[in-house]
């Protein structure tokens, strides 16, 4: 093997180990879940999105940040508990959800179809949240739910809209107890957002990561 294959080699490691580096940190969540400015200023990307996504459905930064914090804790591969045969044998997962907002594939595939955003991931953050908010447009369409009200966004978007309509969610006192801790979360972040919003879209980071 001669010099020059070995510096081509060195060259292609690196450049892969790069690559590797940088996907890495693109995934992984933020290291402070609890303040949206951190959150922001860390993941400049995500601003960006989640701001294309209120220009677009006109949905709330902190109502997707708190939708998508629940559903996953910012992870991009999130996906549900396993179900259990005779309580030890792995048997399949209890549903199809995946990724940042946890969509499972058939809710996908119709988000898909409407917003003919073929080519969308549900471990792409930016897709994830222009689906949270196309969504939150058909939940205030059809249900009258106003894209500012996180807690009765987030029932319609975790029993569905025909199960909003049955209010399913009222023999569920768990779940209304999580749509009550997203409202939280939503206001928090909010609140966080009127004091940096406008330093975030400056370039210039805010915290000393």
């Amino acid at each position: 093997m001669t010099f020059d294959s070995l510096d081509t080699m060195k060259s292609k490691a690196i450049i892969a180990a790069v690559i590797l580096a940088v996907a890495g940190c693109a995934t992984t969540p933020p290291k402070n879940v609890a303040n949206s400015c951190s959150i922001l200023d860390e993941k400049s990307d995500w601003y960006k999105a989640t701001k294309r996504v209120r220009e677009k459905y006109g949905t709330p930064i902190h109502v997707q940040l708190a939708i998508i914090r629940q559903e996953s804790s910012f992870q991009h591969d999130a996906k549900p508990g396993r179900n259990y045969l005779l309580w030890v044998i792995p048997w399949g997962r209890k549903s199809s959800a995946y990724g940042y907002a946890q969509v499972k594939d058939s809710t996908w595939e119709w988000y898909m179809d409407q917003t003919g955003n073929h080519g969308a991931d549900r471990d792409r953050f930016e897709d994830a949240a222009d689906f949270v908010g196309w969504y939150s447009t058909i939940s205030q369409r059809t249900l009258g739910i106003s894209k500012w009200d996180a807690y009765n966004q987030y029932l319609a978007y975790h029993e569905g809209h025909g199960g909003f309509k049955r209010k399913t969610y009222l023999k569920k006192k768990w779940l209304m107890g999580v749509a009550k801790k997203v409202d939280g979360y939503s206001k928090t972040y909010a609140a966080q957002l009127q004091g940096c919003e406008e330093d975030l879209g400056s370039g210039f980071s805010l915290w000393p990561f």
